[in-house]
C-alpha cells in the first residue's frame, strides 16, 4: 500500500516534470518576449505622450484594414488617455466621414465626423472586407490588447495576481509586428500567407504592414518597428481598458482603506476581550449554569 509521504513524493514530481515541459513548449511556439510597458503593475500608469504615437501609428498604417468600433472620437479626451484636448479630439474627429441618415428622402449620407462619434471602419462590411484583402477579415482593435496574448504556463500564473501582469495583449501585438522573417528551411507557407514565428502556427495573411521610418514621430522618439510596435501596443492596451489608471487608483485607495480597518478591528477586539485575558475566571462566570463543570 502506499504511503502518504510516497504519494506526495510523487506528486511534486510530477508537477516538477510537468512545470519543466511547459517552458519547453512555449520555446517551440515561440512565446513573445516580456516588454517593459509604462502601466505595467500595481502602480503603473499610462504614457500620454506613448499613446498619441500609438494613435499615429495606428491612424496612418492600422486603420487601412483594422477597425476600431467601440471607441469614440471624444474618448480620445478622456482623463488618463492620450491627453487630447477636446478641440483636439474634435479636430481629429472633422477628418474622417461618418455614414449618417436616414434623411428626409430616407437616403444614408456621409458627413464629417463629431466628437460624440465612434471611429468608421474601413470597410462597409465584413464581405467587402474579406473581397479586399483576399480572403482574410482583419480583427477589430478595440479590445485586440486584451483578447489576444499567451499562456505563460507554470510556474509565472502563481506569481502573476502578485505581480498583476496583464501586459500579454501588448506583448502580443508587439511580437506580432516584429516577428516577420524568412520561413526557415522545410518550412511551407500556405499560399497568400507569410512567416512570422510569434504567430500561433507562424502562418499570418497580413503583410508586414510597417517599416523603419515609415511614421514620422515629431517629439524625436525613433522610428523604427520595434518602437511602433511598442506605441500601438499601448494604445491598443489603452483602448482596451480606458479606465486603467482610474481602477488603479481606485483599487489602491480600497486597499488602504482595508488595513485601517482590519487594524482598527484588531485593536478593537483586544479592548473588547481585554479584561478576559487578564481574567479567565470572568469567562466561566458568564457562560450558562448548564455549562458549567
Amino acid at each position: 500500500m502506499i504511503s502518504y509521504r510516497e504519494l506526495m513524493t510523487a506528486l511534486v514530481l510530477a508537477a516538477a516534470v510537468a512545470g519543466a515541459a511547459i517552458p519547453a513548449r512555449a520555446q517551440e511556439a515561440d512565446a513573445p518576449p516580456l516588454q517593459h510597458w509604462s502601466f505595467a503593475g500595481p502602480f503603473g500608469t499610462y504614457d500620454p505622450a506613448q499613446l498619441q504615437r500609438g494613435f499615429q501609428v495606428y491612424r496612418e498604417v492600422c486603420s487601412n484594414c483594422h477597425s476600431l468600433k467601440l471607441v469614440s472620437f471624444r474618448n480620445l479626451a478622456d482623463a488618463g488617455g492620450p491627453g487630447f484636448s477636446e478641440a483636439q479630439a474634435a479636430a481629429v474627429a472633422e477628418t474622417y466621414q461618418v455614414t449618417d441618415g436616414p434623411n428626409d428622402q430616407g437616403q444614408t449620407f456621409q458627413r464629417a465626423g463629431k466628437v460624440s462619434d465612434y471611429f468608421p471602419p474601413p470597410f462597409p462590411n465584413d464581405q467587402a472586407a474579406r473581397a479586399a484583402l483576399g480572403g482574410g477579415l482583419p480583427p477589430d482593435m478595440s479590445v485586440l490588447a486584451k483578447a489576444r496574448g499567451y499562456e505563460r504556463g507554470f510556474p509565472w500564473f502563481i506569481f502573476e495576481p502578485f505581480t498583476q501582469y496583464q501586459e500579454g495583449g501588448p506583448d502580443y501585438i508587439h511580437a506580432i509586428l516584429t516577428g516577420y522573417a524568412d520561413a526557415p528551411q522545410g518550412f511551407t507557407l500556405p499560399p497568400g500567407t507569410h512567416y512570422n514565428k510569434y504567430f500561433p502556427g507562424r502562418a499570418i495573411a497580413m503583410p508586414p504592414p510597417i517599416k523603419d521610418g515609415q511614421v514620422k514621430y515629431t517629439d524625436g522618439t525613433p522610428e523604427t518597428v520595434d518602437q511602433y510596435g511598442r506605441d500601438v501596443g499601448a494604445f491598443l492596451m489603452w483602448a482596451a481598458e480606458p479606465k486603467l489608471n482610474e481602477r488603479k487608483r481606485l483599487g489602491f485607495q480600497v486597499m488602504i482603506y482595508l488595513i485601517v480597518l482590519a487594524g482598527l478591528l484588531y485593536f478593537t477586539k483586544k479592548k473588547v476581550w481585554h479584561e478576559v485575558a487578564l481574567h479567565p475566571e470572568l469567562e466561566q462566570s458568564r457562560a450558562p449554569t448548564e455549562y458549567r463543570s
